[in-house]
Order: C-alpha cells, then sequence, then structure tokens
C-alpha cells in the first residue's frame, strides 16, 4: 500500500518555496499525498526560528501527534527548516518519537532520512553546517499551477541584531542567472505565467559574484521570456535597493508595481540598535523615486514592535512613518527575543504588556491607511489574475479570487466565465482594510488549447487541496 504524507510549513515564503520541494521529493520517492482529512503516514514539520510563536505552534502538534504516532508506530514524523537547525537535540529531547531531523541545508536528505529512521527503528538527525547543492535544482509540487517561486539566492550576509536566520541559513549564495532564466523558461513552458524572485535579501543579487547590477539585469531578462506576464520579487533590504532596480521595475512591462520593502522601526535610533544599516530618510527617499517613477505602485512593508530599548518617542515615530509612506499594508511582528542573536541580551527589554498594547495601537492605526488607499481604487479597473489556490478560501461567498497587478487581493463574483490562471478585468465597487470586491469584466485567458478546456475549477481545487504545502 502506498504511504502517504502531509507538509505543515512555518514561516516564509523561502520556507514555503522548501515545502515545494520536500512535496516534490517525497512524490518523487512514491509516496502521494494524503486524502483531506485522513491522517497521513508522513507528516512533515518545516519550521521557522524568527519568532517564539512558531516554536509553540511545532511543539503543540507535537504533542498533538504523540497519541496518534504510539497508536500507530509505522507513522513517521520529521521536522525540518530553521528550528530544526537551530534546536536539533532539543526537538528530540522533548519529542523522542520524532523520526527525523533535517537542517535547511539538507533537504535533499529527508527520503533517504525516512527510509533509514525505518529500518533501523532509529531517529535519525542530519544537520548540514553549509550548502552542498542549490536546492532549485531539487523536484518540487508547486503550490499553484500559474505562480511559482524561483530562488535567487539563498542565506543573508546582513547582521541584524534581532535575526537569526544568517545563523541559520548560511552567508549569500546567489545563483547564475542562466541557471535561474532556465528555470524560469521551464516554467512557463509548464503553464505558470508569474514567477516571483526570492532571496533573503533578494536585492544583493550578485554579491557572491562581485556585480552590483545583477538584479536589474535579471528583471530585464524576465521581461524577454515570452509567456512570462507577471515578475515579482521579494525582499529587498533598503540599504542595497538601488535606482536601476527601480528603472528596471518601470521599463520592464511584466515587473509588477508593487514593492514589499520591510522598514522594521521609524525610528532611527531604534533602526540603528538594530543594525539596519540606514535610516529613514533613506527609506522615503526610495518610496518617493518608486512612486515618481511607477505612479501606480503599491508598496508593502514588515515592522517589528517592541524592540529592546523602543520607547514611546520611538514608537511613536513608527506611527509617523505609516502615516507619511501610506503602506498599502504593513505586516505587524511583536519582538521576540531569540536566543543567540545579539538583541536577545540586550538592556531596557520591553515588557510583554507595552509590547501587547503598542502592537494593537500600530494594527489599528494600519488598518485605517490601508482602508483608505483601498478606497482610492473604487471605481478604477484592476487586472486580476485568478487564484487556484488562493480562490477557495471564498466559496461560501460564491466569489473567486485573484492578485491584483500591484498585489492587492481581489474578490469579484464567480458568474464570469473566468477560470484560475485567466487575468481578469475587475471594475472595483467596494473595499476593505484586507481586500477589494469588484465586478468581472473582460476575461483574457493565459492558456490555450484542450489543457484549458479539460481543467475544470473542481478539479483544480481537488488536486491542490490534496496534500499541499500549507503555511501557518
Amino acid at each position: 500500500m502506498t504511504r502517504t504524507y502531509t507538509v505543515e510549513t512555518y514561516g516564509c515564503q523561502m520556507n514555503v518555496h522548501d515545502s515545494e520541494r520536500i512535496a516534490g521529493l517525497l512524490d518523487e520517492a512514491g509516496f502521494i499525498p494524503v486524502q483531506v482529512g485522513e491522517q497521513a503516514d508522513i507528516v512533515v514539520f518545516n519550521t521557522c526560528a524568527v519568532r517564539e510563536n512558531a516554536d509553540n505552534k511545532l511543539y503543540g502538534n507535537l504533542s498533538f501527534l504523540a497519541p496518534i504516532k504510539k497508536l500507530n508506530p509505522k507513522m513517521q514524523i520529521a521536522v525540518g527548516g530553521c528550528l530544526a537547525q537551530k534546536d536539533q537535540a532539543t526537538i528530540l529531547k522533548k519529542a523522542p518519537y520524532v523520526d527525523v531531523v533535517f537542517g535547511t541545508h539538507n533537504v535533499g536528505s529527508l527520503p533517504v532520512l525516512l527510509e533509514r529512521a525505518r529500518v533501523e527503528e532509529e531517529s535519525q538527525i542530519e544537520i548540514l553546517e553549509s550548502l552542498e547543492h542549490f536546492p532549485s535544482t531539487l523536484p518540487a509540487r508547486r503550490l499553484s499551477a500559474f505562480s511559482s517561486w524561483v530562488s535567487v539566492s539563498v542565506g543573508c550576509n546582513n547582521t541584524c541584531t534581532f535575526c537569526i536566520v544568517p545563523t541559520l541559513r548560511g552567508i549569500e549564495k546567489d545563483r547564475p542567472a542562466v541557471d535561474i532564466l532556465k528555470e524560469v523558461r521551464a516554467l512557463v513552458d509548464q503553464g505558470v505565467i508569474e514567477v516571483t524572485l526570492l532571496g533573503q535579501n533578494v536585492n544583493a543579487y550578485g554579491v557572491d559574484f562581485g556585480d552590483r547590477g545583477a538584479f536589474a539585469n535579471l528583471i530585464r531578462e524576465c521581461g524577454k521570456i515570452d509567456g512570462l506576464e507577471r515578475v515579482r520579487f521579494m525582499s529587498p533590504h533598503p540599504r542595497d535597493f538601488t535606482d536601476d532596480v527601480i528603472e528596471a521595475m518601470a521599463q520592464t512591462p511584466n515587473a509588477m508595481p508593487h514593492l514589499h520593502m520591510p522598514l522594521q522601526s521609524g525610528s532611527d535610533r531604534i533602526l540603528q540598535t538594530m543594525r539596519r544599516s540606514y535610516r529613514t530618510d533613506r527609506y522615503l527617499g526610495i518610496l518617493d523615486r518608486v512612486r515618481e517613477s511607477i505612479p501606480h505602485s503599491s508598496i508593502t512593508t514588515d515592522i517589528i514592535v517592541g524592540f529592546p530599548g523602543e520607547s514611546e518617542e520611538d514608537f511613536q515615530a513608527t506611527l509617523d512613518i505609516c502615516t507619511e509612506a501610506r503602506f498599502a499594508a504593513a505586516y505587524t511582528y511583536q519582538y521576540s527575543k531569540r536566543p543567540g542573536t545579539p538583541a536577545a541580551t540586550m538592556p531596557d527589554q520591553v515588557s510583554p504588556e507595552v509590547v501587547g498594547e503598542r502592537y494593537t495601537r500600530l494594527h489599528e492605526h494600519q488598518q485605517g491607511i490601508s482602508l483608505s488607499v483601498n478606497k482610492e481604487a473604487i471605481g478604477k479597473s484592476m487586472k486580476v489574475l485568478v487564484a487556484d489556490y488562493e480562490g477557495r478560501r471564498d466559496t461560501a461567498q460564491s466569489r473567486l479570487t485573484g492578485r491584483s497587478e500591484d498585489f492587492r487581493l481581489v474578490h469579484f463574483g464567480n458568474e464570469s466565465t473566468a477560470r484560475p490562471g485567466d487575468i481578469v478585468d475587475v471594475i472595483i465597487k467596494e473595499a476593505s482594510a484586507h481586500y477589494l470586491i469588484g465586478d468581472a469584466g473582460f476575461v483574457r485567458s493565459t492558456r490555450g488549447g484542450d489543457s484549458h478546456e479539460a481543467r475544470t475549477k473542481e478539479n483544480i481545487k481537488e488536486a491542490l487541496l490534496l496534500g499541499m504545502p500549507t503555511v501557518r
């Protein structure tokens, strides 16, 4: 009997992409995705180490699986990703019934480790300290049939005092542009029309081989690929963000008018203690130049609340920057002390009560800004790529869902002929802080031939609901 698997993912887009590779490896090894509602024979957790709540989620889920594993000893549990890289011994101490612990640098070893654990009836740990092969050489089961991640680099050379990722994923390692473009062309041949270029610090691409213009050139080269409708990237660092990237975005037709650039704090003093190597005037200057060159662009960001030493004045500076920058959305996080980072031992740690209160204030403040920004879209037409995985979330309202060119979430009535992978002109009628609602107009299919007709909405949903990597 063929064994089934499921993959649970915590953390960033890089982890989501790694989970697609994990699923692809398990497919190649002869396992199949578990049916919805059934217990998988193999459960893989791809973990994050950036915030403490990811640790809590992992150990909570491992505790939930403990009695199931006791009743079915042949079931296997694997833990990988950043937390596994950091806490390999702790995981087995807290959950000795885990079969495999693997790190960020050896995702490709998972099938072998699972088989070794099964045969030897003993937990297997394999944590490599450095990357031997770029992970994009591994097979992948993509979350979407029409959109795909493409890694341009792994690792990070920055030394932000709150972040442990460089320790766990290593220094930056860049892929040759020829390999990246070859992968993009292969994805387009498979029906992908949107790619997102990924890196821990994506716009530093080229540092590994001494070419500061490499990332802008990569965007331009992606613009020359026939059939590629949309190019995105994340996440850039303000320190490395150069005007040639802005020019490439503005001059490349399929480069989408959306910039996600982490701010982290609106206080120059806090940015300095975070070791972020830029100040707010540089950050806002980048936004000004982006909006001047791409007037219809949207900008989103990440912000940390309650970093050690953050005063009320520092926090107010963050609120003020949000007001000035008018972010379409801000992904806000409460500072989480991570052992092994310089910030964890800094004096003047902010109390959880104050952090929570500031987090709520920032969230409410940004909600109002996001709503105001989204209301400006009412009456406008937006080109929306209909999602084949995101869309199922809104089936209760009988609406389809997709992303506009500027990355806003858009719901629209499914009475149209639109199907996943189509690009639809949607007239925006309503706005909330988190999404837009509109009416479908012209539908342009980005796929031709029998394959478009053969795959119904139901078939797509069924295929994507079976064992796909999920983000928590």
